[in-house]
């Protein structure tokens, strides 16, 4: 049916949907300013978490697979995962 990079995509996409959704509704919902205009920026920001979520989620999904580390960079680490 999908491949395991599909189904790596569309998982890490709803997560990375998420906490963009989550980011700019606290921040509309925090700042007065923003806060005033809610009923136009919430629509805004739930448009632009998903227009920018598959942009994300390509290097996310990528780093989920063992392949793409290789024996020596799983062993190591990097910045992200802290090194050893």
């Amino acid at each position: 049916m999908f491949s395991t990079d599909t189904w790596l995509r569309i998982v890490s996409g709803m997560m990375v949907n998420a906490v963009l959704f989550g980011a700019g509704a606290v921040t509309v919902l925090s700042v007065p300013a923003l806060a005033a205009e809610a009923k136009y920026l919430i629509p805004a920001v739930v448009v632009a978490s998903v227009v920018l979520a598959p942009f994300l989620t390509v290097p996310v999904a990528r780093r989920m697979r063992l392949r793409n580390w290789g024996r020596r960079g799983w062993r190591e680490g990097d910045t992200i995962s802290g090194g050893s």
